[in-house]
């Protein structure tokens, strides 16, 4: 007992003064950055909303709630006499609209240019080499621009003398209109039956999986699944009365009737990121097949796996660990540079916010709302790219 009271003494004479301790030093800096930046905070929140009192603009978000004056092209159901708030939905609508379609356009052609960087074949190596370095080393903005300027607006003719390809297609600088296909009934019905389908396909998906995994069959896993959702869907598209129908595009005059309809702007804006952003991908697909040890090239060969199959099975799974953080980070390059739509006029968020500026409304709470859509894409990618990149994770001991 004498021996711990001497030590508890020993501790306590030992201790040094508040002044000097770290455990004390680093608590009351921590308080100290904590309220500089709510000081600041408080002091920038004060500049702005005095600053918005003396221009006569309002301090809150009630501006939103008022009549948006402006037509959105495109949109054909939105009205100037809408809500602000329903024109940003409609701009983050399209946002969105690029953001998905140009991901997935854009990790297509990214994979095979960085797979032909790595070709034997010595004319397809050195194309993709040119295509990589001319593109990435291009400014997006000049792509956009030269793509909606000197191909869009050049090439196409005006929509009097539109081209018309085997009826499916439709081409001018009004717009351009291609088959698709018209609901003729409520598609709930029809929905309830893909989604049978759908999930038959994973039910089939697992059975293949643990057959494969039982006795080395081939589970063609897509195949089947594919296979489950054609029948049940052509099934209960006949069953059902062919709820929807092809419809072709057909002009009579200057006015198309028919397909879908795709803007020319919104065309060059997502060729234009496209193939910006196929670029960077096709150098981080080369880049991560690299990485692969060759062990694992020289083991498949060794079991006489074709040149396909060798990527298909050994290279690209392990290649694809290494390839997904970056990919994420270019898939939000996509999506911020989305942005740039403005200078062709494509109409999506930052458009319609720049727009309800013009017209008189507040441009701190605008510019906040805008921050916030771009913010919330960002997280979404963010996570999905982390749920992707824990499920190809190889798992530990």
């Amino acid at each position: 007992m004498a021996g711990g009271g001497e030590a508890v003494t020993s501790t306590t004479q030992t201790r040094p003064p508040p002044w000097r301790d770290v455990r004390v030093l680093r608590v009351l800096s921590q308080i100290v950055f904590v309220l500089a930046v709510f000081l600041m905070l408080r002091f920038l929140y004060t500049t702005l909303v005095g600053n918005l009192r003396a221009q006569g603009l309002p301090t809150g978000f009630g501006f939103l709630d008022q009549p948006t004056g402006f037509d959105i092209r495109g949109a054909d159901d939105f009205r100037p006499s809408q809500p602000i708030r329903d024109a940003l939905l409609v701009g983050y609508a399209n946002t969105i609209r690029v953001a998905v379609v140009g991901i997935a356009l854009a990790t297509i052609i990214g994979v095979l240019l960085g797979v032909a960087r790595l070709s034997s074949n010595w004319l397809i190596r050195k194309a993709a080499a040119v295509y990589v370095e001319a593109i990435r080393n291009t400014p997006v903005l000049l792509i956009i621009a030269f793509l909606y300027f000197a191909v869009v607006l050049a090439a196409l003719p005006g929509i009097s003398d539109a081209v018309n390809i085997f009826g499916a297609m439709i081409l001018s600088t009004r717009g351009i209109w291609m088959v698709w296909g018209e609901a003729t009934q409520p598609l709930g019905p029809f929905l309830a039956v893909l989604g049978v389908g759908l999930a038959v396909a994973v039910v089939l998906g697992v059975w293949r999986t643990r057959r494969f995994d039982e006795t080395g069959t081939p589970h063609h896993r897509i195949l089947w699944g594919l296979g489950a959702v054609l029948v049940i869907g052509g099934i209960g598209y006949v069953a059902l009365g062919a709820p929807v129908e092809v419809t072709m595009p057909t002009r009579e005059g200057r006015l198309v009737t028919g397909g879908i309809e795709l803007q020319p702007t919104y065309g060059a804006l997502l060729a234009g990121l496209v193939i910006y952003t196929a670029s960077h991908i096709a150098e981080i697909v080369r880049g991560s097949i690299l990485a692969v040890p060759k062990g694992q090239t020289e083991a498949a060969q060794s079991i006489a796996l074709t040149g396909f199959q060798r990527m298909r099975y050994v290279i690209l799974p392990q290649a694809a660990r290494i390839a997904v953080p970056p990919l994420a980070s270019q898939y939000l390059n996509l999506t911020k540079n989305s942005s740039l739509a403005i200078l062709v006029g494509y109409v999506e968020l930052t458009r319609v916010t720049l727009t309800v500026i013009g017209n008189a409304n507040p441009a701190p709470q605008s510019v906040a709302i805008l921050a916030l859509g771009y913010l919330v894409l960002s997280l979404v990618i963010s996570a999905m790219a982390n749920i992707v990149n824990r499920t190809l994770a190889l798992e530990g001991r």
